[in-house]
């Protein structure tokens, strides 16, 4: 794990902004799939809110071609849910819209997983307390088995053989927020390298292929996978898909002292901006 202090442990996932194909048909998705509230429309963009706090800027680019799946970019934004109920309301929401989902019971959480209609990836979850988490040496123990849905349906007092009679979804409940962020890299060792460097991160769970990375001890803020990029390097043109990724934090000013001078780094009132090796652009901010 590393010992750079260059955040402080309390930081956490921002809005993720995705460069948006069909602007009015990718926030119209994602509000009806999240119960996100828009928030700061323009005919270049949105802003899509769970109860005030932004969680995606959507911006216009019709003009770019679709993401492959062989980019490196954005494997999935993972929105987190507070609660097991709230993730059985949101499941019985999901099925009522007819949407094709996955699963993962991760041991430190519960996710389900879709794609938008432009090719980005989605989890929706909700963590398991923190003190069922398994920690040895240093790294938390995950896995990915199939999740008890009609259990995450129970918690919300819902009858999975009775999902029309579940009351209409509310919305996205208080304290939604973007929980990581999963990214596409060639190298995902190299990956881990750069941003425990670049951000202080720890590394929490080294799977070789894939490496999960946080502060504070949380389970993951960002994960980085060469699944379906190993050896790929930065694209050459843009593309649709990930504009780039914020973290928001209390205090910037140890990783201000920490990238100063480094090429590609961009340090403004706002926040420090940089791109990874595969273009990925990073935004910290402070709160």
């Amino acid at each position: 794990m590393t010992t750079t202090p260059v955040l402080p442990a309390t930081t956490h996932v921002g809005p993720v902004t995705l460069l948006a194909r069909d602007l009015a048909g990718l926030s119209a998705f994602y509000q009806r799939l999240l119960g996100l509230k828009a928030t700061a429309q323009t005919a270049a963009g949105v802003t899509l809110a769970a109860h005030g706090t932004p969680l995606l800027h959507l911006q216009a680019a019709p003009e770019l071609p679709a993401a492959s799946v062989s980019r490196p970019g954005l494997y999935h934004t993972a929105f987190l849910l507070p609660t097991r109920a709230d993730l059985g309301r949101w499941l019985a929401h999901a099925a009522r819209l007819g949407l094709r989902i996955g699963s993962g019971d991760h041991l430190v959480s519960e996710a389900f997983y879709l794609t938008d209609p432009e090719g980005n990836g989605i989890e929706v979850y909700a963590d398991r307390p923190r003190d069922t988490w398994t920690w040895r040496g240093g790294q938390v123990q995950m896995d990915t088995l199939a999740v008890d849905g009609a259990a995450v349906l129970h918690a919300a007092g819902i009858d999975p053989q009775r999902l029309d009679a579940a009351a209409a979804y509310a919305g996205a409940p208080a304290g939604t927020s973007v929980g990581h962020v999963h990214l596409k890299v060639g190298n995902a060792a190299q990956a881990a390298r750069f941003y425990t460097d670049a951000l202080g991160l720890d590394v929490v769970a080294d799977m070789g292929s894939a490496a999960f990375l946080s502060w504070g001890g949380y389970h993951h803020h960002l994960g980085v996978n060469e699944w379906h990029t190993a050896g790929h390097g930065r694209p050459a043109a843009p593309a649709a898909g990930l504009g780039g990724v914020d973290f928001v934090t209390e205090d910037l000013g140890a990783l201000r002292a920490h990238l100063a001078g480094r090429d590609g780094v961009t340090d403004t009132p706002d926040g420090v901006t940089f791109h990874d090796p595969w273009g990925n652009r990073v935004t910290v901010r402070q709160a």
